[in-house]
């Protein structure tokens, strides 16, 4: 079964979510809308962050998933 991993960091300000290994980063794209995508050797994206992540301390964050067959 596939993980998804995803970090707050309310220190930095920032949401990461991880659907692939975080050891196979080989390089980070800037989309220019404050995200970050993490991506493999090969080029497809394995996780992405989100700068300026800022919700209340209150606030909770309901998660949901979708898969697709590919």
């Amino acid at each position: 079964m596939a993980q998804v991993k995803v970090f707050l960091d309310r220190t930095g300000n920032t949401l990461t979510v991880w659907f692939g290994e975080p050891e196979d980063e080989h390089i980070c794209e800037e989309t220019g809308d404050e995200v970050i995508l993490m991506k493999n050797k090969a080029g497809q994206v394995i996780g992405f962050e989100k700068l300026n992540f800022s919700p209340s301390a209150t606030d909770s964050l309901p998660v949901s998933f979708e898969t697709a067959m590919g």
